[in-house]
């Protein structure tokens, strides 16, 4: 389906917008549109891709009329743009509400204006009972897109919105592996919080088989939630450790607006939640449309109590970890 098509990635510049264009530009796509703020960064994406089909486009979501001149003639919008660190957030709570609220309304509404043909939102577990303000600035990015599936009513738009969400992507900029390995190459103690702490584990292939696949069966108005296995931090650390050799270690305690545990569905969303295969699907209980699912034969009630979470969750390994992490070519 991604074959001729048109395609804008907001954020295109950061770890993930980077690794989708490499794989879309494998689809044989028409144009690749990079929307995001860094010139510097997108000047050395160029020069490391060197490919015709690539348009960089230097602008903010914030700015309605850009994003609305950007998506002309787009078909299908991928929206990674966001204000992502915890405590940045918390210190600089209005400009997360203008990037990651107000910068996916912008978003919805020029997808609506250019009747794009597929737009999706890439969230995070931090939006399931959000407990500082970026899972709250995510869980209202979600909002917006399902809500906007609604109007599909209207004759005038054709714009399918679709909500992904899945844990931190190991190795993505700003991840707890990239910090650990700095500090222990620079045999500084390795800071941890608690433990027992638990995090969803997904590498970067991964996501993008999940969005790909999301993105070719998704009908609009739902939120597609990836079948993902945990680790602890403890793990995590000792991993790194064996890979890249021992260094002290300090714990800190969990930091202002981090959880121990993190989740993918809320308890009460389980009401909407449904099984398909090697995903879950949490519909939207205030639609006005009935979509035709692809999936709807395929759709069953999961077999989860209380809530997914990280700590109920399969668990990798310590050795399994340091494969993964191996494979990933992080170092």
């Amino acid at each position: 389906m991604f074959e001729g098509k048109k395609i804008l990635i907001t954020g295109g510049t950061g770890s993930l917008g980077q690794a989708l264009t490499k794989r879309l530009l494998k689809m044989q796509v028409d144009t690749i549109r990079i929307f995001s703020r860094n010139e510097n960064n997108q000047v050395r994406m160029e020069s490391e891709l060197r490919d015709d089909r690539l348009r960089f486009f230097v602008g903010d979501i914030r700015e309605y009329p850009r994003l609305v001149r950007a998506l002309e003639s787009v078909d299908i919008v991928f929206h990674a743009a966001a204000l992502k660190h915890v405590p940045v957030i918390e210190y600089n709570p209005f400009e997360a509400i203008k990037t990651n609220i107000i910068g996916t309304q912008n978003l919805v509404n020029a997808s609506l204006e250019n009747n794009v043909e597929i737009a999706i939102g890439v969230g995070t577990d931090k939006s399931v009972s959000p407990l500082n303000t970026y899972g709250a600035t995510k869980l209202l990015m979600e909002k917006l897109f399902v809500t906007a599936d609604n109007y599909l009513d209207s004759k005038k738009h054709k714009t399918k919105f679709i909500a992904l969400r899945y844990g931190n992507v190991l190795g993505s900029s700003g991840s707890v592996v990239l910090k650990f390995i700095e500090q222990i190459k620079k045999k500084e103690k390795i800071t941890l919080t608690d433990p027992n702490m638990t995090r969803f584990s997904i590498t970067m292939e991964e996501a993008l088989d999940f969005i790909l696949e999301s993105t070719k069966m998704g009908s609009g108005g739902d939120i597609f939630v990836p079948k993902l296995r945990a680790y602890t931090i403890t793990d995590l650390k000792d991993a790194l450790v064996e890979i890249f050799g021992k260094t002290k270690e300090e714990y800190i305690g969990v930091r202002a607006g981090e959880k121990l545990h993190e989740a993918l569905i809320g308890q009460d969303e389980l009401r909407y939640t449904y099984d398909i295969g090697s995903k879950y699907v949490i519909v939207n209980p205030f639609s006005n449309n009935e979509p035709k699912r692809s999936y709807e034969k395929k759709m069953k009630k999961p077999n989860l109590t209380g809530s997914y979470s990280s700590d109920m969750a399969e668990k990798i390994s310590k050795n399994e970890l340091k494969k993964i992490i191996s494979k990933s070519r992080l170092f």
